[in-house]
């Protein structure tokens, strides 16, 4: 399969420039064009002097959190002569979220190269890449990428000739959601049930086996190359609005427009320039209604807060949602509201681990309330519940699940009300869900 569609002239392109090219899957091809050039150059420097690089780019996570990632690898603990364990987060199972996908599908040593170099800068002489199940395709390019780097003195005792040692083990997932919260990747890495641990202590104290862990989004790591090849100050320009938000960001959009796909665009771009104009628009005859931009997990966005929103992580938020990992969710004039709160909640309920009584019980609970207003057996009082159920589920359990559970549902209900009534009030009903 084909990349989805072409270089849009408003995209730029960094990370995304040799998406569809196969050539560049390949360790020569890849060397052809540079990969493997910056990792020389981090070599070169200090561990500090990296990290230092990073910091001033203003690169931040991309995988929902947007935590500056310098920032970041500076909590490793200096001198304290234990191990030290870099993790990759490829599990990507947020619904509406399939950038880092591609990236391991067409460059893959980008990756690998991000990888050493954040493992250098961290002092971690191994690195775990975690990739969801059910990327069978990008889990054979990865492991074909990484015995290619082997082979080529990439990886190993001594990286590119140094003194320098890094291994790279990729480990495959079993489809679960919540093992994409990082806690829970660690117990998954080790054996163990994947449920999410409760913090402190952090991972960058007490993480994978009990050793000071870094754990990192795949878009993140693939951006840090560019970084060190181009500096700091050229990443740092790469800003339309706010400049705590830098560099660019690969969105997912998909649902109800005309060229669904991934689109690179500088932070700071306008929401309705990526819909309307690089996503190609609603279908005929149709008007937009609803945006979810980071995954499902995040407040749904109405037409108007759509339209006026920035693409970062200040702009997004201004408009009453979040950026997370900006797989946008977008809705025409012909979806049902309530049935799609009512799916994204029977997903959640779901995936849930079931580990904290408020998210196994909360979640559960409000689909079944929404499968009851779908129904027509609804009451005005499931307005109440809804509310006293998300209010237990946000900010009171060891991870952020059943916070996303609630976010939809809460929105949903504030935006779309006049659905919701029209359920209750008899006017509109489905026989099953």
């Amino acid at each position: 399969m084909g990349y989805p569609h072409p270089i849009h002239p408003k995209e730029t392109a960094v990370l995304s420039t040799h998406f569809g090219n196969e050539a560049t899957r390949d360790y020569t091809g890849a060397v052809d064009r540079g990969t493997y050039t910056a990792l020389k150059k981090a070599l070169a420097m200090t561990p500090e002097a990296v990290i230092e690089e990073v910091k001033a780019s203003g690169l931040r996570g991309r995988g929902g959190a947007g935590f500056p990632t310098g920032l970041k690898w500076s909590f490793m603990p200096k001198g304290d002569g234990k191990p030290h364990y870099l993790v990759c987060n490829a599990d990507e199972s947020e619904p509406g979220t399939f950038k880092d996908r591609e990236i391991m599908r067409w460059t893959p040593h980008d990756l690998i190269e991000g990888c050493a170099i954040a493992a250098y800068a961290i002092g971690a002489e191994t690195c775990y890449i975690y990739i969801r199940g059910e990327f069978t395709e990008p889990l054979a390019i990865m492991e074909r990428a990484v015995t290619d780097a082997y082979a080529n003195g990439v990886l190993g005792a001594a990286v590119l000739g140094s003194s320098t040692r890094i291994d790279i083990v990729i480990h495959r997932g079993a489809g679960a959601y919540i093992c994409g919260e990082e806690t829970a990747m660690m117990n998954s890495i080790e054996g163990k049930r994947g449920n999410p641990r409760i913090k402190p202590p952090f991972p960058a104290q007490a993480g994978l086996f009990g050793l000071p862990t870094t754990i990192n989004n795949v878009e993140t790591l693939a951006a840090v190359p560019h970084i060190l090849n181009r500096g700091a100050a050229w990443y740092k320009g790469l800003c339309l609005g706010n400049p705590k938000s830098t560099g660019t960001k690969l969105f997912s959009v998909c649902g109800h427009v005309m060229k669904p796909g991934n689109y690179e665009i500088t932070m700071g771009f306008p929401m309705k320039d990526l819909i309307y104009d690089l996503a190609g628009g609603m279908r005929p005859g149709r008007t937009l209604k609803a945006v979810i931009p980071g995954g499902s997990s995040v407040p749904i966005m109405d037409r108007e807060e759509a339209e006026a929103a920035l693409c970062d992580y200040e702009g997004i938020v201004e408009q009453g949602s979040m950026l997370g990992s900006a797989g946008f969710i977008v809705m025409d004039d012909s979806a049902d509201m309530v049935y799609e709160i009512y799916r994204l909640a029977k997903f959640y309920a779901h995936e849930s681990c079931a580990q904290c009584t408020q998210c196994r019980e909360g979640t559960a609970w409000t689909t079944k309330i929404l499968e009851r207003i779908l129904t027509g057996t609804g009451r005005q009082e499931d307005y109440g519940l809804l509310a006293d159920l998300a209010d237990n589920m946000t900010g009171k359990t060891i991870c952020v699940l059943s916070d996303s559970c609630a976010a939809p549902v809460v929105s949903g209900i504030q935006k779309f009300r006049d659905e919701f009534e029209a359920y209750l009030g008899g006017a509109k009903v489905l026989a099953h869900v």
